[in-house]
């Protein structure tokens, strides 16, 4: 997977938007992030899951998937190494965090990147 991949999965979810934070591409749904590029270096990307789907893609896949270092990786914020990654894999990861950040309003029409 490269990072144009990851872009545009990421930006194939409704009203996905991007962004940029702290010098890093990042990806919105009503003004909130649910995905970065770029952290902590070109090679990764990131994601933004509930503590127990960070557990359970790390469980899956631990060669792709990492928690992100400190109270962020806690929270569910979980690493990607882009090389590693599999398309389908970061297709559910991110529909995961987009659900998890989109409005009602929006999930309540199944995404279908």
């Amino acid at each position: 997977m490269t990072a144009r991949d990851f872009r545009e999965i990421a930006l194939s979810f409704p009203e996905a938007v991007e962004s940029a934070h702290m010098s890093h591409p990042d990806f919105r749904v009503d003004g909130r992030i649910f995905a970065t590029l770029g952290y902590p270096d070109e090679e990764w990307g990131m994601i933004k899951l509930t503590p127990e789907g960070q557990r359970s893609f790390v469980r899956a896949d631990p060669a792709v998937f990492r928690p992100v270092k400190g109270a962020w990786g806690r929270r569910g914020n979980t690493n990607v190494y882009l090389s590693k990654a599999k398309i389908d894999k970061i297709r559910e990861a991110l529909g995961v965090a987009w659900r998890n950040t989109a409005p009602k309003r929006l999930i309540r029409h199944k995404p279908n990147p």
